[in-house]
């Protein structure tokens, strides 16, 4: 992310065309926008430190950071170590506060483009708002990312995609990439939930200073009693609850909000821990007879998606699912499909509001102002002559 924030240049140039008519040139510039609001959830200003790097490559601009109430420290120190690095004041200003920042830097006219990363209903609630006050605005909503496991996938390998072991994640929030695992057939079912079991019961949970630690604590008291009211509703509405992590405790932090790993099996589109963004250590396995039927259910329910992930080795399968899925993110045969950062990363429907995408060309687009000029030169005179056709000495 630094490397590709530090190349920005590239990507925001402008180009020339000459000759686009008879003594005439085409210019075109991206000039900087003004004031951008950058608003972060807080699993990622808390656990992950370079969004503040991939949320704002946006050179020449004057940036303010809104970032949770519930964690500001990380964007805090990161503005320290930028002011001790040799940032004009100015440029980089870390807001803190609740709704009502939000809202102040909404309408403020002062602020000409936003981005936001968080739940669905509150990217709506900024995009619609953001735009109604004539600013750019980039909003990503929440989703259930959903894995396909085939009969003939390597069993092993989707689990480590499922339970976010050995994917780079240590020290994040409690949330899994993966929401849903949707095996194919019953005895891939009964195959992935055997190899699950262990792997959820064996997870380690600890502080965020523990380097060892699969994931660390839920952010509030609040959302972990949120969590654990899904993991209830699960159970009433007729799902099995194969491992119960809402009675861990850590040694020497016994009132920290921390959770261990749940695993449901035999969940149907109808119940509410299926249909609803679990932002917490659970993870739900629904059932299908084929590949059409798993690919069916979140349009079914139209689930918003982000991820789409697909185990299997069959080629023409792995192709059509390339080609077929309805989602922003594709993985085949891999665990997070989060593209580099010269790619673009996005979401769908109500996991993407607007046509603004994280990362890539598209995200070095969003902010900088595009200016068109056209220029005529005089012409039948000496020196529109030499401008036009150098002399060649």
């Amino acid at each position: 992310m630094v490397e590709f924030a530090c190349g920005i240049p590239h990507l925001i140039k402008g180009e020339y065309s000459e000759g686009a008519g008879p003594g005439i040139d085409l210019f075109s510039l991206r000039q900087p926008l003004g004031v951008v609001a950058g608003i972060t959830p807080f699993q990622l200003s808390r656990h992950d430190p370079d969004v503040e790097v991939r949320a704002r490559p946006r050179l020449r601009q004057r940036v303010h950071s809104q970032p949770s109430e519930r964690d500001p420290s990380v964007p805090m120190r990161l503005a320290e170590l930028l002011v001790e690095a040799g940032l004009p004041a100015g440029v980089l200003n870390v807001v803190n506060g609740d709704k009502e920042a939000v809202d102040t830097l909404l309408t403020d006219a002062r602020v000409k483009a936003v981005g936001f990363v968080g739940s669905s209903a509150i990217a709506e609630y900024i995009y619609s708002t953001g735009c109604a006050n004539g600013k750019r605005v980039q909003c990503f909503g929440g989703a259930k990312n959903h894995m396909i496991v085939m009969p003939d996938a390597d069993l092993d390998q989707a689990c480590r995609c499922a339970d976010r072991r050995r994917l780079r994640l240590r020290r994040r929030s409690a949330a899994w990439p993966v929401s849903v695992a949707v095996p194919v057939g019953k005895k891939t079912a009964d195959a992935l939930i055997a190899k699950l079991i262990p792997r959820v019961e064996s997870l380690k949970i600890g502080p965020s200073s523990d380097e060892q630690a699969d994931y660390g604590p839920l952010v509030t008291k609040a959302h972990l009693d949120k969590v654990k009211s899904y993991v209830d509703l699960g159970i009433k509405e007729g799902a099995k609850l194969k491992v119960d992590g809402r009675g861990f405790k850590l040694q020497g932090y016994e009132n920290g909000f921390f959770m261990g790993g749940c695993l449901f099996d035999d969940v149907t589109p109808d119940m509410h821990i299926y249909k609803e963004e679990i932002f917490g250590p659970v993870l739900s396995v629904v059932r299908a007879k084929d590949y059409e039927e798993a690919v069916r259910l979140p349009v079914r329910a139209r689930l918003r998606q982000r991820r789409r992930h697909l185990h299997a080795r069959r080629r023409h399968r792995t192709r059509l699912h390339q080609t077929a899925s309805r989602s922003a993110l594709v993985g085949v045969n891999f665990a997070i499909p989060v593209p580099l950062a010269y790619y673009t990363f996005g979401g769908l429907e109500r996991s993407g509001f607007g046509d603004l995408n994280q990362h890539g060309p598209t995200r070095s687009a969003s902010t900088p102002r595009p200016r068109r000029l056209t220029a005529r030169w005089p012409s039948g005179t000496k020196e529109g002559a030499e401008f036009l056709i150098p002399t060649m000495k």
